[in-house]
């Protein structure tokens, strides 16, 4: 058995890893197909749905987020819907667990939440991310819809696409729910038990960890996942920022090449000799026009640039030679014409640093700059004419905000791609906590305080180890090391307790003999007290449960209590020992002075018992036999001996030994006189309830009559 557990464990494992597999192959599958024919829906959460009803969040959210990024060999925008599908997973999960039946008002209830969720959170990526809806027949149908009801496009494409994500997703769970149908039970079942590193926990067991959990202020499961989504948090933060900041610095690089080749480019494309006569004669001068369409298509290729101008470069400002007109482009550049021929411009603050360079004709690095409402990196390339003298420059500004826009769109790109794949990591975490960690431990603590609980009951620390023992913690690390120390000491405690309970029976039953020996010394002394110590002790044993099951003295008769009274009772007349035979055995009727002997037995009794205690360790045990000795003969309206109690101020060992001494004296035979027939003894005991006897003691022999008869007929008594 022991053999076959791990390879149950490993074939399981393989069963999931292999469903996950064929989950994500059938999500891809069904998406492709659809894809190719155009239709305006995904149909790949087939096996997301499927897995994870039959496995749990873990494989479902695995399926989910694996297949939008295989998806992306033909699509590449699915990458961006892995969160939905990861979301669709989860849902999933919580509604199978949650719904204790799947009729079809709850998969009608499941079809319109997860179509709901699923298509708010798709449109809202396609609409912001990409720019609005993937398919031209969505595209038809929503202005169709904007036209005939009049509402927003965003609105129009929301309810279109909340509705082709119902339809969708009643497909897919169809599907699902047939997959599922033809898997047999037994792989199902492997499946769903596939994560567990012990024995699988009932949900009630699972509950019950639950409401253990409630009583400590920081539970491991809380801890664990707070510790586990800081980090998935921090890392995906950490790393997506790395992402922005490389892309940053690679987009502004790539801006800043591209702004020093345009320049490049258009200081080639102009003629240095011809610059006085442009800037005489601006458009009208002979190849300005020319030249002009060149820098145009010079900068319509020049990816980020927005501004394409050739200018001299004076002690106070520039004079533009060339400055092309700027276009509308992604809301950030007005619709303006560029500076004339000839037109100043005073000398921005970023470049007066480099004047004297620019003075001279010397190349300087780009130069970033930040306006109101542009940020653009400018560079500037100087024109020299044949001679080798510096004439002027041509220079190139590309637009940053471009760039930021971008990043914007890119930032957000990465956020969706991270949070899928963090997703993943942190589900498959929060199951490697649960399995691995909180589920062992918690069973190991549950076992552990129900071992405690059992206290010295046998029986019940046997069931605690057996319990233990069933968890079968196969953990592979610390903890299973820690669940086999627990369940060694528990083996271990437990054949210790048998063992000294063994010793105390065995030390019991020596006592017990020897309070029978010092009984029948007693009784052997006495002529006419044939069994008396056995049917007494029958008798109180019948009393004292009867009034436990009555629920008369609920808070003093205890098990031990019970335990203690029954085996004292043979000492009752322990003090008689010290009755002279004469007394104690003369067949006629006692004069007062004897009967004052007899009666010293009571308080002899007393004595006896309390040198015992003094002596002996076991005071809980003898008290009841010194209170059964001293006050048997006491009685409920205080006119007993020997000091004259009443009530309940007798002790209720002595009342019950009280009753049973009466009842066996009333149907046994004396020297002094016969038995009395049964039912004359319960009458005269009728008569003294109240005021000889306590009521409940008397209530409880009266309803005990068949008992009470077995003990007659078992000492040959005539009933």
């Amino acid at each position: 058995m022991a053999n076959s557990r791990p390879h149950r464990s490993n074939r399981d494992s393989i069963l999931r890893a292999l469903s996950i597999a064929i989950g994500i192959a059938v999500n891809f599958l069904c998406a492709f197909v659809v894809y190719r024919v155009d239709l305006p829906i995904y149909m790949d959460s087939v096996g997301t749905i499927a897995i994870a009803a039959l496995g749990g969040s873990f494989p479902g959210i695995a399926v989910a987020v694996a297949t939008n990024i295989a998806c992306t060999l033909f699509n590449p925008e699915a990458v961006y819907f892995g969160i939905v599908n990861a979301l669709i997973a989860i849902f999933t999960v919580w509604h199978v667990r949650s719904k204790s039946s799947h009729n079809a008002k709850n998969i009608t209830e499941y079809i319109l939440s997860v179509g709901i969720i699923s298509g708010v959170l798709s449109a809202i990526i396609q609409w912001w991310l990409l720019g609005g809806p993937q398919n031209e027949s969505v595209a038809t149908l929503m202005d169709s819809l904007e036209l005939s009801v009049g509402v927003t496009e965003f609105s129009a494409f929301l309810t279109i696409n909340i509705l082709l994500n119902i339809f969708d997703k009643a497909l897919c769970t169809l599907v699902a729910l047939g997959i599922l149908k033809i898997i047999p039970q037994t792989i199902r079942t492997g499946i769903r038990n596939s994560g567990w590193k012990q024995r699988p926990l009932t949900d009630a067991e699972i509950s019950g960890m639950g409401l253990r959990a409630l009583h400590t202020s920081h539970s491991l499961r809380t801890r664990m996942t707070v510790m586990l989504v800081a980090i998935a948090v921090i890392l995906s933060a950490i790393m997506t920022w790395l992402e922005v900041r490389l892309y940053f610095t690679s987009e502004i690089q790539e801006k800043t090449g591209n702004a020093e080749n345009a320049a490049r480019f258009a200081a080639s494309v102009v003629d240095p000799d011809r610059i006085d006569d442009y800037l005489k004669n601006g458009e009208e001068a002979p190849g300005y026009k020319e030249t002009e369409d060149l820098l145009y298509k010079i900068r319509a290729n020049a990816s980020g640039v927005e501004y394409l101008y050739v200018l001299k470069v004076g002690e106070e400002g520039s004079t533009f030679i060339f400055d092309l007109d700027t276009k509308v482009r992604d809301g950030f550049f007005e619709d303006v014409d560029g500076y004339e021929p000839g037109d100043f411009v005073p000398l921005e603050e970023e470049f007066k640093p480099y004047l004297d360079d620019l003075l001279s004709g010397k190349l300087i690095e780009p130069i970033e700059s930040k306006g109101a409402w542009n940020w653009v990196i400018t560079s500037y390339y100087p024109i020299y004419d044949k001679k080798g003298h510096f004439i002027c420059y041509a220079g190139a500004d590309a637009s940053v905000n471009f760039v930021s826009l971008s990043m914007q769109d890119f930032m957000l790109r990465i956020v969706l791609i991270m949070v899928g794949i963090i997703t993943v990591i942190l589900a498959g975490g929060l199951l490697m906590t649960r399995y691995y960690m909180v589920y062992p431990i918690n069973s190991i603590a549950f076992c552990v305080d129900r071992f405690i609980r059992a206290g010295d009951d046998q029986a019940q620390l046997d069931e605690s180890v057996r319990k233990l023992r069933s968890i079968d913690v196969r953990t592979d690390d610390e903890i299973e090391v820690l669940y086999h120390s627990v369940c060694n000491m528990a083996v271990n405690q437990t054949e210790q307790i048998r063992s000294i309970r063994r010793f105390s029976d065995s030390t019991a039953k020596m006592q017990d003999g020897l309070i029978i020996t010092m009984a029948d010394l007693v009784e052997n002394r006495d002529s006419d007290t044939g069994a008396h110590i056995q049917k007494t002790s029958a008798y109180v044993r019948i009393i004292v449960e009867g009034l436990k099951k009555k629920g008369y003295y609920v808070e003093k008769i205890t098990p031990k209590f019970i335990s203690d009274v029954v085996r004292s009772a043979p000492l009752h007349d322990v003090g008689k020992i010290n009755i002279p035979d004469n007394v104690l055995n003369k067949p006629g009727k006692l004069t007062p002075e004897e009967y004052e002997i007899i009666k010293t037995h009571t308080t002899a009794g007393k004595l006896i018992m309390e040198k015992a205690i003094s002596t002996v360790k076991g005071e809980n045990y003898l008290k009841e036999a010194r209170n059964m000795a001293a006050y048997h003969h006491e009685r409920w309206d205080g006119k007993g001996y020997p000091e004259g109690l009443h009530g309940e101020v007798i002790p209720l060992s002595a009342r019950i030994m009280a009753v049973a001494d009466v009842f066996d004296a009333l149907t046994s035979p004396r020297v002094y006189k016969p038995a009395f027939e049964l039912s004359k003894a319960l009458e005269m005991i009728q008569e003294g309830s109240g005021t000889q006897f306590d009521p409940k003691c008397v209530e409880v022999l009266m309803d005990s009559l068949p008992e009470v008869k077995a003990i007659l007929n078992k000492y040959n008594q005539i009933v």
